[in-house]
Formats: C-alpha cells, structure tokens, sequence
C-alpha cells in the first residue's frame, strides 16, 4: 500500500453552492436584459465600459508595435508547432464511404463547426499561449469564424501580447471581455454588435467553467476545466531539483493547483520535499505556487513499478512527466491509461506543452481524462453520416427494418419500408 511523504486533499472538481448560484443569477440577468446586463457586470467586475466591446484594427496594430521584434518571432515559432501538429491531426480524420450490401451505401463526412467562441484567459496571467490553442486550431479545422474574447487588464484593454497572439492565431472577430459575461455574449450575442456562436472553448477560472457548464445545451463546449494539476512519476534516478520545479512551475498557476509526486524512491521524496522548501525561497511565484504545494501537494511513496501505475491510473491526472530511468514509450504506454497529455523523459517538462511546442495545453482535470481527452483539432469537426440506397439495396434491407419496426411496435416506422418495397413489385 502507498505511503506518503506529503499528503495533501485533492481541489474539489465541483464549483461551491456561492459559484453556481453567482453564474446562475448572472446569466439569467444577461439572457434577460442582453447587452445592457452585459455591459453591467463589466463595469463592476472589470471597470471596463467602452463604447464598443470589439476591439478594432489599430488597437491590433498598436499592441502588434508595443511588442519586440524578439518576442513576435517566438509566438510566431510556437504558432507554426501548434498549427504543424493540428493540421497532422487533421490529415488523420478522413471521409468515409463503403458498400455494406449490395445497393446500400453508408459513409461519414467531418464538417467543422460554423461559428467559435474562444476564451483566452487573462486574469492573473496574460494567457498568450492559450490563443494559440483555442483560436488557431478551430482555423485549422476549417472553422469559418472564430471569435476571440480575453477580459481587460486594469482597465485598460488587452494585454498587448495576448492581442497580437489572438490576432496572428487567425481570429475573424476579437472582443474585450472577460469572465462570466464574456462567456454570455459569445452564446447569446451582443445586439447587433456581435452574433452568438455555436461553441465555445478555452480555460478559465471557477466562475469561466462553470458559465461553460450552465451554457452546455444552448451552446457546444470543449470540455471543463478545472484547476491545472501536474502528476510526476519518479524512480531513485530522477533529479530531485528538477522534479520540484516543475512541481512549483505547475502550482503557480493558481492556490488551487495540484502538485503530486509519486515515486518508488522514499528517499527521492524526501529530497524532492527538501528541494521545494529550498526552491520556494527564490521562487518568482513563490506566494501563489507555495500555497498550492501547502495545501494541494503530495509526495507518494509506491511499493513498486505496479502500485505506481495503479495511483497514476486512479488520479488521472491532466499533466504526466515521466522521469525515470527508463522512460521509453512501449513501458509507459502499456501501463498508463488515464491521463491528459504526458512528457516522457527529464526533457519534457510540462511549461513546453502549456506554452508552444504543439500539442493542445486545454485537458481534462479533476479526474476526467478516464474518459475524455483534451482539446485537438477534431474537438471543432462534427462527424455526420449519410445513406444512399437503390432498389436493389432496397430489397436487401426492408424486409428486416419491417420485422424489427413490428417487434417494436413501431408501425408507421415499418410501412415506410415496406411501402418502398411493394413499389419494386
């Protein structure tokens, strides 16, 4: 049985009675009284009225100018891998056509969705990358309209790089807005300012995932997330430094972030404990990721190779690293099954993933990667099927579709068939 070194409660998954009934009242007030609640909310929440909530061309520019030529070419490298990696994912879902009886042919088509909305979440962070993820992708899926949204920052618009980043990603349409009545807007739209749009995507904080979960039914979502989680798998090999800051660069995207550790080495954990406590002192978050490794990080001693896959599987967490000795894809692929994206190897740390090396950085939390993966480029494709029948595979097929309507006591089911049967003569 697992021992621990630290052991701390996993965050709740489920948004506080105070969540739900906020983000409840909010929508309803907005789905009432439409642009003027909007409008509302975002002055008291953000401070921010402007004429418009759209933000325009020279406003783009400007943050475009605001930017050095250094940093434009980074998010321009990171943009190529997330666009390179989606439209390799695309090449990979393709249409489908077959002869299943003689006469009767059955197929599939992926067609994007028309219209996205996404959240790019720029709250205590400027979450530039996240543009990548949820605007870029769409636009590779073939989606026509993407409209990206990110709250003000002090009153003051975007975040110049976040801008940029929304912009370069191929949004058609941008909008400054942020949280709940952000979410709003994009399901319900702003006057004739703004037509709604028939999914929304993107991470944000409580108030964001829950919006998305109440607004699931009139409007398409990607999946909910909810606070960021890093899991590291561990044996004596690893580096008991590295194994700590990547916990810490996890933990400090929120105080509700967990940070686990789980590794056949008891005396790796302890290191790695004494490492976090050291690294803590110089850390440039040290005030929000030290609160999320008090109250959300643990250190899990595993009896063997076994009980250290068992606990993986069970915590399904959103982020794997594996930092083992042996940390080739056949050994982890066969054990593990229950993750959202996983970093093999001390190379891999989970910042590449979050921020630009190409695969998508929104993934199940809370434990739903047992039966969810992340954002990709098919979550924007609805897979649509279609029939095609002759006479022949009209006589093929009827007889059965009548016995089975009659078994079921579907009568004007059955005559639809059997009407198109008597016709053949």
């Amino acid at each position: 049985m697992a021992d621990y070194v630290k052991q701390s409660p996993l965050p709740s998954p489920v948004a506080s009675e105070e969540v739900r009934r906020t983000v409840s009242a909010m929508l309803l007030e907005i789905e009432r009284r439409g642009t003027a609640a909007i409008r509302d909310y975002s002055r008291q929440l953000d401070n921010w009225d402007p004429p418009s909530f759209r933000v325009d061309v020279a406003s783009v520019a400007a943050a475009a100018d605001a930017l050095d030529d250094e940093l434009k070419g980074h998010i321009a490298l990171a943009q190529a891998q997330v666009r390179g990696f989606a439209e390799r994912q695309r090449a990979t879902l393709t249409d489908l056509e077959a002869e299943t009886l003689p006469g009767i042919v059955l197929g599939h088509r992926h067609i994007p969705v028309n219209a996205v909305g996404s959240y790019v979440p720029g709250g205590r962070y400027p979450m530039l990358a996240s543009a990548f993820m949820t605007v870029l992708v769409p636009k590779v899926a073939g989606v026509r309209r993407v409209v990206a949204v990110a709250p003000p920052r002090e009153g003051k618009g975007i975040h110049p790089a976040m801008l940029h980043a929304m912009a370069t990603s191929g949004a058609d349409e941008i909008i400054c807005l942020g949280g709940v009545q952000a979410l709003a807007a994009l399901a319900f739209g702003l006057d004739d300012d703004l037509a709604g749009v028939d999914m929304v995507c993107g991470a944000g904080n409580a108030y964001v995932a829950e919006a998305k979960r109440q607004l699931y039914g009139r409007v398409g979502i990607d999946l909910l997330a909810g606070p960021t989680e890093i899991l590291v798998l561990a044996d004596g090999s690893a580096d008991p430094v590295l194994v700590a800051a990547d916990l810490l660069g996890q933990a400090e995207h929120g105080p509700t972030s967990a940070a686990i550790l789980i590794t056949t080495s008891r005396a790796l954990g302890e290191a790695v404990l004494a490492a976090v406590a050291e690294l803590l002192k110089t850390w440039p978050t040290a005030a929000v990721a030290g609160e999320a490794w008090a109250n959300h990080g643990s250190i899990i001693v595993a009896a063997g190779d076994t009980e250290l896959l068992a606990v993986a599987n069970e915590l399904a967490c959103e982020h794997v690293e594996v930092q083992a000795e042996d940390a080739t894809l056949e050994r982890w692929f066969a054990g593990l099954t229950n993750y959202g994206s996983l970093f093999l190897g001390e190379n891999a740390t989970v910042a590449y993933g979050d921020k630009g090396i190409g695969t998508n950085h929104v993934l199940p939390t809370g434990r739903s990667a047992r039966y969810t993966g992340g954002l990709w480029v098919g979550k924007f494709l609805r897979t649509v099927t279609y029939q095609r029948v002759s006479d022949e595979g009209t006589r093929q097929i009827a007889p059965t579709i009548a016995a089975i309507c009659e078994a079921e006591l579907f009568g004007g089911h059955g005559l639809t068939a059997t009407m198109r049967l008597e016709r053949l003569g």
